[in-house]
């Protein structure tokens, strides 16, 4: 059993105690944190907290908890890290781990220094479909992965600190490119190595300093191209789908709008329908159990399993400032317009990758480009002449011949 401290008592600290107290169970919230007594007052009641505070030094320092778990405004994360390091805590810390590469970096040393376990909370990477769609790939179902373009919109966040470039970081990028961003990470592999970083970004409809949509690229060193799409003007609900393209398949996710439970109402749902859901009448999209299908189940498993096991979890900091940094090189390029490189001070990755691309003998003379089967019955293959390199096609009457 793990006793916790939990800073935040909004809609993360919320996701985190239900995942905390409803699953594992055995794992318990001794104190929770908040910056306003009202909050901390109210969440520790409806969660079976034992204690509350408004002092973050004092609910860090409760001599009955081993584990602090961070869900505070991301200008606290490197505070609450240090402090938590301090009192030789493990330290498990929400997304994005910092506001920039140089904050997370910093973090990341405190942590490795002091020798504490440390976890980032990514849950989007731990969704049950994620889970299994990376051992897909990992068992190699998909060949070689090409490209993974991952997708995240909705009309905004629910607090105003999100809304604030100074408190946040940045806009959608850094509020949502990041779970993006390590998702692709998981497909492509972690140990390729993020080369540079192409993004659009704009701010379209609120009166924001910071971005409310972006598209990025970002190439690996494989060759393969990660694409995130971030949007906090998107109406209609929350949008979370994952494409995975391989040299010999496909992965297709769709985790929010369409998950099988679709329900039509003139009179209303009469109560909560799903996160950032706009409507309780017309056609609306349930989700079951929230924060399964978010990720944050299996994700305080693997950490707190990985605690126990004295193993490093799926996702830590290390892979919060590799995450920062690629969000770096976006904000660069949104301002140069080009290519940005991905400045990693730290890079524990390979250094060399196999591009070559794999040729598939049909014969002795030539290589196999593609076969398709026509509408009338024949097959047309796209050959390459293996001496001179021309491209030429054939067809056959009869495919078994």
């Amino acid at each position: 059993m793990h006793k916790i401290t939990l800073l935040g008592a909004g809609l993360i600290g919320m996701f985190y105690a239900m995942s905390l107290h409803g699953h594992r169970s055995r794992d318990r919230i001794q104190v929770v944190y908040s910056r306003t007594e009202e909050r901390a007052r109210k969440f520790a009641s409806d969660w079976s907290i034992p204690r509350w505070t408004t002092n973050l030094e004092e609910a860090i320092n409760d001599p009955e908890t081993g584990v602090v778990v961070i869900g505070l405004p991301n200008n606290l994360h490197e505070e609450a890290v240090r402090l938590a390091v301090k009192a030789g805590k493990a330290v498990l810390c929400t997304k994005p781990l910092g506001r920039n590469a140089a904050e997370a970096k910093r973090m990341l040393e405190m942590v490795e220094e002091a020798g504490v376990f440390h976890g980032y909370l990514e849950d989007l990477v731990y969704t049950p479909k994620t889970l299994k769609a990376i051992r897909s790939v990992r068992n190699g179902a998909i060949g070689k992965v090409l490209w993974a373009r991952s997708r995240e919109t909705h009309p905004g966040p629910h607090s105003d600190w999100f809304w604030n470039k100074e408190i946040s970081g940045g806009g959608a990028i850094i509020d949502m490119g990041c779970h993006c961003i390590e998702i692709s990470r998981n497909f492509i592999g972690k140990d390729v190595r993020p080369v540079e970083v192409m993004c659009w970004a704009d701010t379209q409809v609120h009166p924001i300093e910071a971005e409310d949509s972006a598209v990025g690229l970002v190439r690996y060193a494989n060759g393969a191209i990660g694409q995130f799409e971030v949007s906090w003007t998107f109406r209609g609900g929350m949008d979370l789908r994952d494409e995975v393209s391989g040299s010999e398949g496909t992965i297709w996710l769709n985790h929010w709008l369409r998950t099988g439970f679709e329900m039509f109402t003139s009179v209303g749902e009469g109560g909560y329908v799903a996160e950032k859901a706009e409507s309780e009448t017309g056609w609306l999209f349930p989700v079951g159990d929230e924060p399964d299908a978010l990720g944050y189940v299996d994700m305080f498993t693997d950490m707190l399993d990985a605690l126990d096991e004295g193993r490093k979890p799926m996702e830590d900091f290390y892979d919060g400032y590799v995450v920062n940094a690629i969000m770096d090189a976006a904000y660069r390029s949104v301002e140069s317009k080009r290519w940005e490189p991905v400045e990693l001070e730290i890079w524990r990755g390979a250094d060399e990758v196999d591009q070559k691309v794999t040729l598939q003998d049909y014969d002795e003379q030539h290589y196999l480009i593609k076969e398709e089967k026509m509408p009338d019955g024949r097959v047309k293959l796209i050959l390459k002449e293996k001496a001179g390199g021309k491209v030429v096609q054939r067809v056959i009457e009869d495919e078994n011949a």
